[in-house]
């Protein structure tokens, strides 16, 4: 989403690398530009001209360091900057009780239901033992659509009974959740297409009886600076520890993440970046910085490689040594834990450089490697037990046979096989210690 944003900055930046020397002038012009590319990208003009007056600040009459480049100094500072608009670093929840209370307020359509099962899913995935309650009681079939995402993230669920208040429910969960030792409750709270006094004093009223630890907002990126209106009134209203911004995955500009953290002091826990369950990730201030700057996120690359890793359905740990040889079995479940690390293009764009690809390429590109993924795995299965455990004996009978099965070409099986002895040259070089063994990254 910020894709526009990043080329706007590398475009001043390049400038900047450009210039022995910077002027005053020099970093006026290139402030400028800064201050159109954030307006551009919807970030609220308040929060724009204080960011760029903070830069310049920064920037005019600094002394530069002997062996760093002017242009180089300043990157440097926009960096810092950033960083410090998004959050300056990293804030959990408050764990606190148990369980831990937690109300999700948002207007309608923000993604809140969906994000009340990403956080339960996400959760029960550390063991514990999470409870869903349907407090959006206005909404057609919100309680309906939280008890089948329950069902499918494995978590408990309280709904309310005929004629009950949300009041009421929130009662039951409350005494529920004591009673029952639950480590987290979740309240899937009512929305509004705009925040009005009915909305306020129901959350009010529900906030008095929960009493909760987290009182989160979820708000859609895509909504730009009408997200700083939307903050600031619920914080006004109700007291926001958190929020969780959705949608970013879409064609929205960034102003949301660039604004609402400044504008309400609240900061950013995760971040929604897909429709998946599992499409939820930690909000970072430096590593969003650092993708916006165009220099890529390396570090949450490297987390989904691991968390695919820890789930893919058979992956050889500390106690289970690797087998001796790399067959098409053990292949299958590194592909499947590639495709668990999610969307291919959202991978690419956490390289360093990718945004100067454009979307377009980048795009081009990871459909290129999905479409691999499904043919390679679907090539496996139509394998027989023999030749999984053995590709070697894979004549051209064989490959004509497995290609026909799988709906794939003898060219699709050809190329499966040359991978294949790659990554099996690799294998055998990581039992022996030459090389790191990276799960997931076929």
């Amino acid at each position: 989403m910020f894709d526009t944003l990043t080329r706007s900055f590398q475009s001043v930046l390049r400038k900047l690398r450009g210039y022995g020397i910077l002027t005053e002038e020099n970093i006026r012009a290139a402030l400028d530009e800064l201050r159109v590319a954030l307006l551009e990208a919807d970030v609220q003009y308040e929060i724009a001209d204080q960011f760029i007056e903070r830069l310049r600040q920064r920037c005019i009459g600094e002394e530069v360091p002997r062996g760093v480049a002017p242009g180089q100094q300043v990157i440097r500072r926009l960096y810092e900057e950033l960083t410090r608009l998004l959050g300056q670093a990293r804030r959990d929840f408050k764990w606190a009780g148990r369980p831990m209370a937690l109300m999700l307020l948002g207007l309608h359509g923000a993604g809140k239901t969906t994000t009340a099962a990403k956080l339960a899913r996400r959760w029960v995935a550390e063991k514990k033992k999470v409870l869903l309650v349907a407090c959006d009681l206005r909404r057609p079939a919100a309680v309906e659509q939280l008890r089948i995402l329950a069902g499918q993230v494995g978590a408990d669920l309280v709904v309310p009974e005929p004629g009950e208040t949300v009041v009421r429910v929130a009662e039951r969960a409350v005494k529920k959740g004591a009673r029952e030792l639950y480590d987290v409750a979740i309240y899937d709270t009512g929305g509004r297409f705009e925040i009005d006094e009915e909305l306020v004093g129901e959350l009010r009223d529900l906030k008095k009886v929960v009493r909760p630890h987290n009182v989160v907002l979820v708000l859609d990126a895509a909504i730009g600076q009408t997200s700083v209106q939307v903050a600031r009134r619920f914080h006004e209203a109700v007291g926001l520890t958190g929020l969780i911004l959705t949608k970013l995955d879409g064609d929205a500009r960034g102003g949301a993440a660039l604004s609402v953290h400044a504008a309400t002091g609240v900061p950013i826990h995760l971040v929604g970046v897909g429709e998946r369950p599992e499409d939820l990730e930690p909000f970072h201030p430096d590593r969003m910085a650092a993708r916006i700057l165009g220099m890529g996120d390396v570090l949450t690359m490297v987390e989904k490689v691991q968390q695919a890793a820890q789930t893919a359905e058979r992956f050889p740990g500390p106690s289970a040594p690797p087998p001796a040889k790399l067959t098409m079995d053990e292949l299958l479940q590194q592909l499947r834990a590639a495709r668990k690390m999610g969307p291919v293009q959202s991978l690419l764009e956490m390289l360093p450089g990718a945004a100067r690809l454009g979307q377009d390429a980048l795009r081009k590109a990871a459909e290129s490697s999905e479409t691999d993924l499904r043919k390679f795995e679907a090539i496996i299965l139509s394998m027989t037990p023999a030749e999984r455990r053995n590709p070697d004996i894979l004549d051209a009978s064989r490959r004509r046979r497995i290609a026909a099965g799988s709906g794939t070409s003898v060219t699709d099986v050809n190329e499966l096989m040359r991978r294949y002895k790659v990554a099996r040259k690799f294998y055998a070089q990581a039992r022996s210690g030459k090389i790191p063994r990276l799960p997931g990254l076929f």
